[in-house]
């Protein structure tokens, strides 16, 4: 037969519609369109971000607030905290009211008590432990600790910015030469001529090696608190005055 070895035609069904629908599947029919996703607009208002500034902190030497600014550091990274040091017995200036105190150009500070005044708000935040400061070949530190009744017999050096205030030492004589600064006043206990009684603070912030200190069991103790004006109180003060007093950042005030 004439069509033997030959393959029928092949045959399609559906006609030009189907073809089409076989050359393009998932076209769509023209003049039809699939609709745009509709954007999600945010009007929710957002809040400004807060205007850099810096919270100044006044410390007498001694104070000790190093954790208090890392503390500061994780819960407000917007507000640089600036450590403002003051010489000792700025206290004074604070007390008399004077309008150039410290207390003018800051926004709190780190004081020694005694401190009466009802214009400023005061916490008292911790004490500090007595010491006597005497040259490294001194008896006195051949012992842990010390009384007053040990130093009898000892030239005592009062330092000019005293934060002790006058201390009862019977057996004791004064030094007949003109009061010192504190760290002068350690180096020439360090010298051998007599012993400073002072805050251990400032005896660690003034340390020799010609010379060491002990501490003074039945001395006055020195209070360190946390000063500002009451009509200054602001979010930052707050803030800060939870800090000190171990408040988290979750704390009611």
């Amino acid at each position: 037969m004439a069509t033997q070895g030959r393959r029928p035609a092949r045959r399609t069904t559906g006609g030009p519609a189907r073809q089409g629908k076989q050359q393009g599947k998932g076209a769509q029919p023209k003049g039809k369109r699939t609709p745009a996703k509709a954007k999600v607009v945010f009007d929710a208002p957002r809040d400004a971000p807060e205007e850099p500034r810096v919270f100044r902190l006044a410390t007498v030497p001694g104070t000790t607030p190093g954790k208090w600014v890392d503390a500061w550091k994780q819960r407000m990274p917007h507000v640089r905290l600036e450590l403002v040091p003051v010489e000792a017995g700025a206290e004074a200036g604070v007390e008399a009211g004077d309008r150039h105190s410290i207390l003018a150009d800051v926004d709190a500070a780190l004081l020694r008590l005694p401190l009466e005044d009802d214009s400023l708000h005061i916490i008292a935040l911790y004490d500090e432990v007595p010491v006597v400061v005497a040259a490294a070949d001194s008896h006195l530190l051949a012992v842990d600790e010390l009384s007053i009744a040990d130093l009898s017999g000892e030239v005592v050096i009062v330092p000019s910015d005293d934060v002790l205030g006058p201390i009862d030492l019977p057996g004791t004589t004064p030094a007949t030469f003109e009061p010192l600064p504190t760290a002068e006043a350690i180096v020439t206990a360090a010298s051998g001529v007599g012993i400073v009684i002072v805050p251990m603070s400032l005896a660690r912030l003034h340390h020799r090696k010609d010379a060491g200190h002990r501490r003074l069991l039945d001395g006055p103790t020195s209070t360190v608190a946390l000063v500002w004006p009451r009509d200054r109180t602001t979010p930052d003060v707050e803030t800060f005055v939870g800090i000190v007093r171990g408040r988290t950042s979750n704390s009611s005030r």
